[in-house]
């Protein structure tokens, strides 16, 4: 029932076999271990993470001045203002939803294989990939598990990208070797916390779990190895089995597995630094006027320079004894300033991550599809990128699809063309484009309708339009043609009359 879509499992041994001699023994897991935990990959990926979630470098900043020793000293008698303006996060929303926002559609002259797809990828499914897309987004790629669950269900898992260690069989990498997944849990021994390096190997023989202490890799005793799946015969004996892929897909953001902070993360600390100074200028009254002592002890250049921005004040001594005085130097904080390198940070931040200004100008007083195709030609040419790796990414989803319905007998759909194709939540001047369809009667109505604004399943719409014409039969049963007078047309009285005739 299985024979070539899945392998049994092998029981014997942990080593696997290759032609480039590739042994999944514990020193060679153990080394990927420590490789990516050391990673500047891995770094950036949690960066991306933590800046998605509000927690900026800003929040660790230190207000400091110029000691005596001319080094740097901190101060905490000044305002230190740590303003976190998350032009980032809004760029990771904006281009998922751009792509990922609106559902899916799926094309397949196929209706039955139609409906078993739209049952598997569901709202549920949606969400998942959505929320996969904001990881390849944040961390350059994103992890998707195929599975059973523990009713027998086929579903699917979201993999956090900083867990998982790709082994890789090529450079282009396109497929997997093995992968180690590698997370942490907390057990309260005594009232006190503990918390445990888990690490799990997949790979064509299934899943190896093992625990992380002290560099070593300790296999898990209450369950130190599963299969993908297992069946139950007619006899009640339990049998696992494996894919012949291992059920681990990658959902890149591009090709190189670039995450988006890395192209950010400059811009938006410099516009936290601005605002955040700002503020702190704003709040610093007694700095926007500084105290100047006539005739009073000097000092050395360390000592004024820390007085000036601690206090606010600066001691000036005459050589000809004059009577000392108080005067005040005014400091103007130009806001103007502010303003234009603010516009400028957020500018930057929009055009280097390949977004779009909704506040574009050229969004108001009526704008045409021309005005805003330009306006979205940025993020729209960075979700072609994207949008190619997912489509090679839902290519090996159906794989695992394909075998699902056909081992649980639902249907082969091995050989069916099937496309995936997103929609993109872009803005659109309706009228203009139903005015264009209106005029394009030479197109077949599929066509049309797969171009309307209005429309976001077209085989539902001509299922629609088809029931609509068969109720206007039921209603109008004899068809009506003045031009032709053979036909007839029915009579109020019940008879009928020619074309022309008169009562």
């Amino acid at each position: 029932m299985f024979e070539g879509l899945f392998s049994r499992f092998k029981r014997d041994t942990i080593i696997k076999e290759s032609n480039e001699d590739l042994s999944l023994d514990e020193e060679n897991v153990i080394n990927e271990i420590k490789d990516f935990m050391a990673s500047k990959k891995r770094q950036w990926m949690i960066t991306g993470e933590k800046y998605y979630d509000g927690k900026h470098d800003i929040l660790k900043r230190k207000r400091t001045v110029i000691g005596q020793d001319g080094k740097l000293e901190e101060i905490d008698n000044l305002p230190n203002n740590r303003i976190v303006d998350n032009q980032y996060q809004k760029m990771v929303d904006q281009k998922n939803n751009y792509l990922l926002g609106q559902p899916f559609s799926i094309q397949t002259n196929n209706d039955t294989y139609a409906k078993l797809l739209k049952n598997i990828f569901n709202k549920k499914f949606r969400k998942l990939l959505k929320n996969i897309g904001e990881d390849s987004l944040n961390e350059g790629i994103g992890w998707m598990f195929i599975y059973y669950d523990e009713h027998g269900k086929f579903t699917f898992k979201r993999f956090k990208p900083y867990e998982i260690i790709p082994i890789w069989k090529d450079t282009e990498h396109t497929e997997l070797d093995y992968a180690i997944r590698l997370y942490v849990t907390i057990k309260v021994e005594k009232k006190k916390k503990k918390y445990i390096d888990h690490v799990e190997v997949y790979n064509q023989d299934g899943i190896y779990h093992f625990t992380y202490e002290g560099g070593k890799l300790i296999p898990d005793l209450k369950k130190p190895f599963e299969n993908y799946f297992t069946i139950v015969d007619v006899k009640g004996n339990i049998q696992g089995y494996n894919w012949t892929k291992i059920p681990l897909i990658p959902f890149k953001y591009n090709s190189k597995e670039i995450p988006l902070i890395k192209k950010l993360k400059s811009l938006q600390d410099g516009l936290n630094l601005i605002e955040s100074n700002f503020l702190n200028q704003m709040e610093e009254d007694v700095r926007n006027t500084i105290l100047v002592l006539v005739n009073y002890d000097g000092q050395n250049l360390a000592q004024f320079r820390k007085n000036l921005a601690q206090y606010g004040a600066v001691k000036v001594k005459t050589v000809d004894g004059a009577a000392g005085d108080l005067k005040t130097l005014q400091i103007e904080v130009n806001s103007e300033n502010y303003k234009v390198i603010l516009d400028i940070f957020k500018k930057a931040i929009i055009e280097n991550a390949r977004g779009y200004d909704a506040k574009d100008d050229r969004l108001g007083n009526n704008p045409n599809q021309m005005n805003i195709q330009s306006i979205f030609s940025d993020i729209d040419l960075d979700a072609n990128g994207t949008e190619t790796e997912y489509q090679a990414a839902f290519e090996e989803v159906l794989w695992f699809v394909n075998c699902h319905l056909a081992n649980t007998s639902q249907g082969n759909f091995e050989n069916e063309d099937v496309e995936i194709i997103f929609n993109r939540d872009m803005l659109i001047s309706e009228s203009e484009i139903i005015q264009n369809i209106n005029n394009s009667q030479d197109l077949s109505l599929e066509s049309r309708l797969a171009n309307h604004p209005w429309v976001d399943d077209v085989n539902v719409e001509l299922e629609r339009i088809e029931e609509e014409k068969k109720k206007n039969m039921e209603m109008y049963p004899f068809p009506f043609n003045n031009n032709d007078p053979s036909k007839t047309q029915p009579n109020n009285k019940g008879g009928d009359v020619e074309d022309g005739d008169e009562e």
